[in-house]
């Protein structure tokens, strides 16, 4: 998402003309697009993003347990 939202900023600042951005090329503007590709790429085919939305989804499991533990009055566990 940082990629993107760098890559938009500086495509702007290179259409307006603002700044050092106006001199540099546009193969250098483009490139955190092409970076976030990659990124996406990676993390699909390794597994990260479907690891991180468990992650996720695991945390909210516990959450929602410990809530209803706690409207119970059942006190929580200590290790």
């Amino acid at each position: 998402m940082y990629l993107l939202i760098l890559g938009l900023g500086l495509m702007l600042l290179k259409y307006f003309e603002i700044g050092f951005v106006a001199e540099l090329s546009w193969l250098w503007v483009l490139t955190p697009f092409a970076l976030a590709v990659a990124w996406w790429a990676w993390a699909d085919t390794s597994g990260y993003t479907k690891r991180k939305a468990m992650e996720k989804m695991d945390q909210k499991k516990k959450d929602r347990l410990e809530k209803q533990r706690a409207s119970l009055g059942i006190k929580p566990r200590r290790r």
